[in-house]
Order: structure tokens, then C-alpha cells, then sequence
């Protein structure tokens, strides 16, 4: 049996690790904001309307809904979302993008491009990046939330 799996895995793994590593200190200090905070805004921007559920964001952050409303509760004090109720049913809840949180998003995205760029600079040609792009994408195809 080939270890080209698992090896591949933890290349990944330790891989995901230190761009997680290399982009929170920046999104922290800069924008005050965690990854994940930094994610589930991107999420809210694409989505329609700007909002969501506490559930669909729990399924686009790969987390449990009790993790999302962690992670939105100190965003709704701040203004960067509100919560939202259904008009139709009274049960759901979104949390919504405000206009103060569109406003981060974006500069969150410019940060979070500048930094990819940086990341792959030095090592890889443009032809690279977009190949490992894709096939990274064939691992996430299907999933909610694309980002880009």
C-alpha cells in the first residue's frame, strides 16, 4: 500500500497550520479580527442577501452552529453583523452582514490576497499556484462556500 495518502494528509495538514499561523497575527492586529471571524464574514458577503443562518455558516466554517454564535456575538457588538429574524418564521434566525462589516470584509480580502501572494512568492510560478489551486479545489468540490 502507497503512504502517498497519508503523506500527502499531513503535508496538508502541517501545511494548513502554518497559513493559519502566518495570516492571524496579521488579520489580528490589523483588522482585530480572527481567521474564522475574518471567514465567516467572507461567507456573509458572498451569500445572498449578506446573511445566513447560524446552521449554514456552521456548515461553510466546517464548525457547530454553538461555534458560530460564539464567534458572532462579539461581532454583533461591535456592528460588523446583526441578527436577522424571518419575517415568515419566527424560529430563524440570520446573522447579517452590516454595512460596517462590508466595509472590513473588504479590506480583510485585500490583506488576505496581499498575503496569499507573499506566501507563494518566492518559491512557486503563477503556473503552479493555479495548478495546486485546482487540485486543492477537487478535495472541496461540492462544498458550500466558495470564497474566491
Amino acid at each position: 500500500m502507497s503512504k502517498a495518502p497519508f503523506t500527502t494528509v499531513i503535508n496538508l495538514l502541517r501545511a494548513q497550520a502554518l497559513v493559519q499561523d502566518r495570516f492571524s497575527g496579521e488579520l489580528g492586529s490589523v483588522h482585530g479580527l480572527a481567521l474564522n471571524e475574518a471567514l465567516l464574514l467572507m461567507h456573509l458577503e458572498k451569500a445572498p442577501l449578506r446573511r445566513l443562518t447560524r446552521v449554514d455558516l456552521a456548515k461553510r466554517l466546517h464548525a457547530s452552529p454553538s461555534t458560530v454564535t460564539r464567534m458572532a456575538m462579539p461581532m454583533e457588538k461591535t456592528g460588523l453583523v446583526a441578527r436577522q429574524s424571518d419575517p415568515r418564521d419566527a424560529r430563524l434566525a440570520y446573522v447579517a452582514l452590516t454595512e460596517a462589516g462590508l466595509t472590513l470584509v473588504g479590506e480583510v480580502r485585500k490583506t488576505l490576497e496581499r498575503r496569499s501572494a507573499e506566501l507563494f512568492r518566492d518559491r512557486w510560478s503563477d503556473a503552479e499556484v493555479a495548478s495546486l489551486g485546482k487540485l486543492l479545489g477537487r478535495i472541496t468540490a461540492g462544498e458550500l462556500g466558495d470564497l474566491t
